[in-house]
């Protein structure tokens, strides 16, 4: 499980450097997978061996200065409900302004544990000067540099003893996370499936106080829906939808194995529903595609096929996705959906043993070898699934570095050809041997 933690604080004092700062570090020791864009506000981190999602929740304000206040009072809002630890930043240049103020007036409505920042303290008399941070009443203030990064190692040393283990270790079933911008239907599916029969419904809370996780134990399956779309209405509605759905949808997705993804057949696959996509997809979960409302279309012969290409083209390179068309409303191939999701939990967590990769992909490589680069022929001696939780290999070359991109998604394809990973990110490595 990933603890999530949240960046809040006024405009300008420097919230989205931290986020670079946190993030980017961390995008230089791991290689993105292909094809996923980086999104500005949602980024993973690591510190101590503990990996965890960072969400600038400032990058989405946009409108003049009196919009500013009531934006920020909903975000400062939605970090509570969603963080397991907030970094509340301040700017040690202009000391507490009315606007900081009151962002602490919210943020100690909250018990969650939240550390006052005093950015931009790049000399001793701004370090000296910052003791009147104490005046926000939030205790101890960490002052950092996010420029030249100085203070951050000991403000994250800090962070990380706030983290929180996962509540659900315990009860060794299936997670899944229902997904998806609002209104496509996710709360009427899990209402379908519940239905009304609440005795074989029970009620874990998750990490935050209304995060549901609900076991589902009937049809012969036994699972967790996680945080269940629909247990916290927002107040207003015209609030930035895409924001607050995508942070939504973070914590879902962390908490989860497999991931369905609900789409709207009468609106397509949107922006937000590859970005939905992508982030589930750049953390390593399984990912089944459900498309809703199918009933409410005029359909020709291939409007399935099309429908399908669509998609895929959409979600490329990882389209190795199981989609199917569903209609919550007319309770059609409801079941169909979970048996799927079912499968991909599957797929995720079969084990290929080394002798059986080694011959089966060492005679493709020797049929396909990868191409010689300046002169130097590469050769690939050795292969092996590696002991992770999530489908990785190690391919053991004398010349790792010159294997480029496209022969790496050519071993993927012919790993996928051969055994199924339907549904499942898949990570290749290339190493020295």
């Amino acid at each position: 499980m990933s603890n999530i933690v949240a960046i809040v604080g006024r405009p300008n004092v420097g919230k989205s450097t931290l986020f670079n700062r946190l993030t980017e570090s961390r995008q230089a020791i791991t290689h993105e997978q292909s094809g996923v864009t980086r999104d500005r506000h949602y980024g993973k981190s690591e510190w101590g061996g503990k990996e965890f999602s960072v969400i600038d929740t400032g990058g989405y304000i946009t409108g003049s200065d009196d919009v500013f206040e009531g934006e920020i009072r909903k975000q400062v809002e939605l970090a509570i409900d969603e963080a397991n630890v907030i970094l509340f930043i301040v700017d040690a240049k202009e000391g507490i302004t009315e606007m900081d103020s009151a962002v602490a007036k919210l943020l100690r409505k909250t018990a969650k544990k939240i550390l006052v920042v005093a950015n931009k303290t790049d000399n001793t008399r701004l370090l000296n000067e910052a003791v009147e941070f104490y005046n926000l009443g939030m205790g101890e203030y960490y002052p950092i540099s996010s420029v030249s990064g100085s203070g951050t190692g000991d403000l994250l040393d800090e962070l990380i003893l706030h983290f929180q283990e996962d509540e659900l270790k315990e009860f060794d079933l299936p997670k899944f996370a229902i997904i998806g911008r609002p209104n496509v239907g996710k709360s009427s599916f899990v209402n379908a499936l519940i239905g009304k029969e609440q005795n074989i419904v029970t009620d874990i809370p998750g990490t935050t106080r209304d995060s549901l996780n609900t076991r589902f134990n009937k049809f012969g399956f036994d699972f967790y829906l996680v945080d269940t779309a629909g247990v916290r209405k927002k107040k207003n509605v015209h609030e930035n939808l895409e924001f607050y759905s995508v942070m939504r949808a973070v914590r879902a997705i962390e908490h989860s194995d497999v991931c369905i993804l609900m789409i709207d057949a009468t609106r397509g696959f949107e922006a937000q529903d590859q970005r939905i996509f992508h982030i589930a997809d750049k953390n390593n979960k399984g990912i089944v595609i459900l498309v809703n409302k199918w009933d409410a279309l005029e359909k020709d012969t291939d409007t399935t096929k099309k429908f399908e290409e669509r998609i895929r083209k959409q979600i490329s390179p990882f389209t190795d996705i199981p989609i199917l068309f569903i209609s919550v409303l007319e309770k059609q191939r409801l079941l169909k959906g979970l048996e799927t999701a079912i499968e991909v939990y599957k797929n995720r967590a079969q084990k290929i043993t080394t002798s059986e990769l080694n011959e089966t992909m060492l005679a493709i490589i020797e049929k396909h070898p990868p191409p010689a680069t300046k002169g130097k022929y590469i050769r690939i001696k050795y292969c092996t699934m590696l002991p992770t939780p999530i489908p990785s290999f190690a391919f053991f070359a004398n010349l790792p570095q010159y294997i480029k991109e496209p022969y790496k998604r050519f071993l993927e394809n012919k790993i996928r050809e051969i055994y199924n990973f339907s549904g499942v990110p898949i990570t290749i490595y290339f190493r020295q041997k």
